[in-house]
């Protein structure tokens, strides 16, 4: 059982990035899925969640920005991130059922 993020990494404000979080069928499959973000000194706050059936809702902070997506073939969920701030540094975890993953740090900076 088990989720494993990646594709964090340093971008400049204004800039993409897509998460992915490959989940074990356990975990992804019918389930809803999550993304959180946890940035230096605050607390964990859930960013985005998608439905097993793909309709997804998103915190105010980034509505509009961010796009949830899944794929159930590969047990993966995806978190595509436009227009990057400075504000979006943090943490990134990926979360389903009561298992999350391990974090992908994504850090937005000139």
């Amino acid at each position: 059982v088990q989720l494993q993020a990646s594709g964090g990494g340093v971008v400049q404000p204004g800039g993409s990035l897509r998460l992915s979080c490959a989940a074990s069928r356990s975990i992804f499959s019918g389930n809803i899925m999550n993304w959180y973000r946890q940035a230096p000194g605050k607390q964990r706050n859930l960013v985005a969640t998608i439905t097993s059936g793909g309709l997804a809702n998103y915190a105010n902070s980034v509505k509009g920005r961010f796009t949830i997506s899944r794929d159930n073939a590969k047990n993966t969920v995806y978190l595509q991130m436009n227009s990057l701030k400075p504000e979006d540094t943090a943490v990134y975890y990926c979360q389903g059922r009561s298992y999350w993953g391990q974090g992908t740090l994504v850090t937005v900076s000139s």
